[in-house]
Order: C-alpha cells, then structure tokens, then sequence
C-alpha cells in the first residue's frame, strides 16, 4: 500500500515546519507563522512533550500531517484529543490521506477511552467543511474562539 502513516520523529522538526509553513500559506497566515525547526524539536521530542504530531507518506514521500494535543472536558470527566492542524500537500490530495489521519486520532480517542476529537476550521474554508461533515463532525455554532496573545497576554498575567 503506498500509504503509510507513523509518528513523528525529531530528524522531522525541518519538515514538519515546512508543512506548517504550507499549510499557513494555504489559509492566509504566513505572515503569522514565528514557529522554528528548534521549537518544534523541542516541544514534539523534549523530555515531556504535550503536543503530538503523525506524518504521513504515500510511496515514501512525505505527503501531509496532523498536529494534536491532549484536552480535558469537565462535562464528560475525560481527556479529549484537539487537533491542531492537519495538512495534505495539494499533489497527495483526494487519495484519502486527511481521512486515514482522522481515522488514526479516532482511534487514539477510542482506544484510550477518551470522549471528545474535536478542531477548528476557517469559516471560508468549504473544502474543510465538506470533508469534516463528511466524517461525521457537527458545528459548534454557540461556541466562539477567545484568544488572548502579545501585550494583551502580559498585561492580563500582571493583573
């Protein structure tokens, strides 16, 4: 099978930075990226990593990835998986890799006894929104994203 999906390991920081870089080029957000090949070593592959990260490739040549860290719902009294990025290079596309990587982390969470798989997406993303509909996935559409970064993240530790 030309697919093959593994964990990331630390000689992938370049590339996992590289597809990161795709993938924010992709939505609009280049400009946005600050993230380095050393700050992903450190986070996937240091003593204790809280992010996680799976590559995969078809025929051998890296063709996309999904980045996800561990959540805790108080309602359901269990850890969850939050998928942070997932990403097909456009040439690997509708070969069913983005499915075979929701399906790994779908696993994860049922194997683990974990009770939510959730992510974001771009409001003006359709293709996204087809696909995740597609495997199932509902919006949250009373729930808004708050974020708080920069000055406004200092100011608000100094009280």
């Amino acid at each position: 099978m030309p697919l093959a999906l593994r964990p990331a390991r630390p000689d992938d920081a370049a590339l996992i930075l590289a597809l990161v870089r795709e993938l924010a080029d992709y939505e609009k957000l280049l400009h946005e990226v600050e993230a380095t090949e050393a700050d992903f070593a450190r986070e996937l592959f240091g003593p204790q990593p809280r992010v996680f990260c799976d590559i995969a490739e078809w025929d051998g040549a890296a063709a996309g990835f999904v980045l996800w860290f561990y959540t805790f719902s108080t309602f359901r009294g269990r850890q969850g998986i939050f998928l942070e990025d997932i990403y097909v290079r456009p040439a690997f596309r509708g070969r069913g890799i983005a499915r075979a990587l929701m399906q790994r982390l779908a696993r994860r969470c049922l194997d683990e006894g974990l009770g939510r798989f959730e992510w974001n997406v771009l409001d003006w993303n359709e293709p996204a929104i087809r696909f995740y509909r597609s495997v199932g996935a509902v919006p949250l559409d009373a729930w808004t994203m708050q974020r708080v970064t920069g000055a406004a993240l200092h100011e608000l530790a100094a009280g």
